[in-house]
This record gives C-alpha cells, structure tokens and sequence, in this order.
C-alpha cells in the first residue's frame, strides 16, 4: 500500500506539494481548520508546521507500507535528486581504453570499470576511472599510478565528494564492503561481484550506508585491511549499521589486503559467505 492510497482508503482529503501531501492534522487534539501537516509522498513521514505533531502515516493507521516498493520509489527520488545536480564530468581529451592486465586484474575487469589512459597532466602514468553515482554521472576521476609516482592515487577534481562504489547487484541481499579501487578490482575480478568501495575509511557515514538499504541492500559484510587501523575502521562502520538497523558481519583476515587475496583465497571466502 502506497501513502497515497491509504489515504484515499481513509478518506481523508490531500493535495500533492512537491514531494508530500498536504493534509489537516491527524492530531485528535489539534482542531486544524486549514491544512498544515505535510506527509512524505513515499515514506508516510509527517508534521504538522502548527502543533509539531509528528510520525507515520502507516503505524498511525496500524497498516504496512510495501517496503519493495517503499524502495524504489526512494531511489527514483534521489537519482531524480542527484541528476537536478548537474550533468556531471566529461572524459579528459586523448582518453585510451586500459587493455592489460596490471596487479592481476584481467582486462575484461578493467573494461567493466572503463579503465583509461590519458595523456593530460592528472592522469598520465596511470590508470583512471570514471566514478559514477547513482544517477550515473561522472562525479569524479579516481587515477592509480602505476610506476611508483606521487600522489600513489589522485582524485580529479580535488575535493570531489566520492559515493561508494560501483553499483551492484547484492549477493543473497548482501553487499561487501572494503577500503580502495583496487581491493574492489580485485574481489570482483575474482567472482565477489557484489564488492562495492569506500575511498578510504574516513569517507562513508550513516547517509551512505542508508543510501545502501534503499538500493536494496538487507546486509553489509565489511571487509577492511587486517591490520589495526582497519579493524578499527571496521569497528566505527558496524556501529554506524547498529544506528540505522542495517545487519552486518566483519570479515577480518589478519594482515591481509583484500586487493592482493589470490583466486583460490577468494573463491574459499566467496564459498564460505554464499554458499
């Protein structure tokens, strides 16, 4: 059941204001002549502006939304949101497609994830990605130098806000979360498709993560390098999965890169968290 139609089923009167329904206040107490409560066209979310009487259209009703549903209509929304940004980056001038096979990663990976080359000053020496966001804009260029250069990786433009990435499609619903470009290159190279990326542990919140259960994911297997710092990284995202009542493990394989795992390594992990 959609808000709009349990309202309907109600009877109660409404009319569409950008993303809510206005309506009288559901407040018994409230004697609410001209409409000020707000209900969020997709989650039931509601406030009256007048009284600050506030909750859920479905639990004030004692219904169910459809949470699929409830899903997709919030993920419409915020491709919507994010493509009203702006169009989003080009690819530099003398773009070449990555055709080898650097750290192990086969070629047909590096296709996958648009691998280039380029001749311009922030991305000769290395191998570059187009990062895209849910919309499917370029928000960013995520470059790995490959001849022991400095910066090791550069984000292009600096400051860029990065997502997580790539999208994925979950395995049994879960997702698995690690550090780099290159530990997810390498996880997914090898079979564990659903592997997505932070940029670095410092870049993920509680946004983020709930950004993750709208696109339909119903768990998080964080996968962050074995040693201390990681694991305390870890420790700060499970945290944040208690917060927003996303399940979640910790796969913790002491003093190993997730973007250097052989084959075999991967597959026994694969095995052991799938099936």
């Amino acid at each position: 059941m959609t808000v709009e139609e349990l309202l309907k089923q109600r009877d109660i009167y409404f009319i569409p204001k950008g993303a809510d329904f206005l309506v009288s206040c559901l407040n018994p107490e409230h004697a609410d002549r001209n409409p000020s409560m707000r209900i969020d066209n997709i989650t039931g979310i509601y406030q009256c502006f007048s009284c600050e009487y506030k909750g859920n259209v479905f639990t004030h009703f004692g219904e169910k939304a459809n949470q699929l549903q409830l899903r997709r209509e919030l993920l419409k929304r915020k491709i919507k949101e994010k493509r009203s940004e702006s169009i989003g980056l080009s690819f530099p001038k003398n773009v070449m497609a990555y055709v080898g096979n650097w750290r192990g990663i086969k070629p047909e990976t590096y296709k996958k994830f648009e691998a280039f080359q380029s001749s311009e000053s922030d991305f000769i020496g290395r191998i570059n990605f187009p990062i895209r966001d849910i919309s499917g804009r370029i928000v960013a260029f995520n470059g790995r130098h490959t001849t022991g250069g400095t910066p090791k990786y550069m984000i292009s433009p600096a400051g860029a806000k990065m997502p997580l990435f790539p999208i994925v499609v979950p395995i049994q619903g879960k997702i698995i979360l690690v550090e780099g470009i290159y530990d997810m290159l390498n996880l997914q190279d090898k079979g564990l498709t659903n592997a997505i990326c932070t940029f670095g542990t410092k870049n993920i919140n509680e946004d983020k993560l709930r950004m993750l259960s709208i696109q339909g994911v119903d768990g998080i297997d964080i996968f962050f390098d074995g040693d201390d710092a990681g694991q305390h990284a870890s420790e700060r995202v499970q945290e944040m999965c208690e917060l927003i009542g996303l399940p979640h493990r910790n796969i913790c394989l002491t003093n190993k890169d997730p973007g250097a795992l052989p084959l075999q390594t991967v597959q026994k992990l694969k095995s052991k968290l799938y099936g």
